[in-house]
C-alpha cells in the first residue's frame, strides 16, 4: 500500500500477510519501506548499512516488543530482499508502530518519525554505557533533501535533526532528550550536471537546514500525537 510519494522517493507501508514480505521469515509487525532509488547519498546510524554513501532505500521495521533477535542485520536485509529492495540500503528497527508515523515537508524537504516513547533518557545522563547490541530504536527520523549536500553538511544535517528532536520533545512536555536508540537518516541528491556543487552547510539556520528543522520539528509532533 502506497502512503504517500514524492519525486524519486515512494514509501510504503507492509504487513505479514499481504503481498509484501511473505517469506521473510522473521518474526516482525510492520515495516516502513522508502524506495529513493539510485543517485542519492545518506548519512545514518542504520543497523543494516549504517555510515556514509551511495543508498537506494531505507527500511524502518517494527519488531515486537523485547525482541531479541541474534542477527538484526541478517532479519533486515531478508525483509528487504523480500520486498525487492535492490542495491545498498539502510534498515532500522523499532518497537514502536511505524503505520502511526508523522510526516511534514517544507521547501522540498521531507520528513517521516515513528516514535514511540515508552524508554526516555537524557543523554548526558549519569551511569556507564554498555556494549551489547542496543534494543530496536524508538523515535526514527528518515530525511531527504533534494539538493547535493557536502560530507559536512550531512553530518550537519544529522545534529540538526537531532536538536529539532529535542525542540519537539520538551515542546510536547517530555522530560527528555530521546531514548537510548533512537536513529536518522539523512538522505540527499548526489552532485550531478544540474547541481555541480554540493550545499556546504546543513546547520539550522541555514536554507536547507532550517527547512530540515522545521520538516523534522512537525513531523515529530505529528507521531508524538499518533504513537
Amino acid at each position: 500500500m502506497t502512503l504517500a510519494a514524492a519525486p524519486g522517493v515512494r514509501v510504503e507501508l507492509l504487513e505479514p500477510g499481504a503481498d509484501a514480505l511473505p517469506e521473510a521469515g522473521d518474526a516482525w509487525v510492520a515495516a516502513l519501506l522508502w524506495r529513493a532509488g539510485p543517485g542519492w547519498r545518506m548519512v545514518g546510524s542504520a543497523v543494516l548499512g549504517g555510515g556514509l554513501g551511495a543508498r537506494e532505500w531505507v527500511l524502518n521495521a517494527q519488531v515486537p516488543p523485547g525482541y531479541a533477535g541474534l542477527d538484526p542485520e541478517g532479519h533486515l536485509r531478508r525483509l528487504a530482499g523480500a520486498a525487492g529492495a535492490e542495491g545498498p540500503g539502510m534498515g532500522l528497527m523499532t518497537a514502536a508502530r511505524v503505520a502511526a508515523y508523522g510526516e511534514c515537508e517544507d521547501g522540498g524537504v521531507r520528513a517521516v518519525v515513528t516514535s514511540g516513547l515508552g524508554v526516555t533518557t537524557w543523554a548526558a545522563a549519569p551511569g556507564e554505557g554498555g556494549v551489547a547490541v542496543p534494543a530496536p530504536g524508538t523515535v526514527n527520523i528518515l530525511v531527504s533533501v533534494p539538493v547535493p549536500l557536502s560530507d559536512a553538511a550531512l553530518v550537519n544535517a544529522v545534529a540538526t535533526a537531532t536538536e529539532a528532536k529535542v525542540q519537539a520533545l520538551l515542546e510536547a512536555g517530555y522530560d527528555c532528550s530521546g531514548t537510548p536508540t533512537d536513529a536518522v537518516v539523512i538522505a540527499a541528491h548526489a552532485p550531478g550536471d544540474d547541481a555541480p556543487h554540493p550545499e556546504p552547510f546543513a546547520g539550522p539556520r541555514s536554507l536547507w537546514g532550517a527547512r530540515l528543522a522545521r520538516a523534522v520539528h512537525t513531523a515529530a509532533h505529528r507521531s508524538f500525537t499518533a504513537c
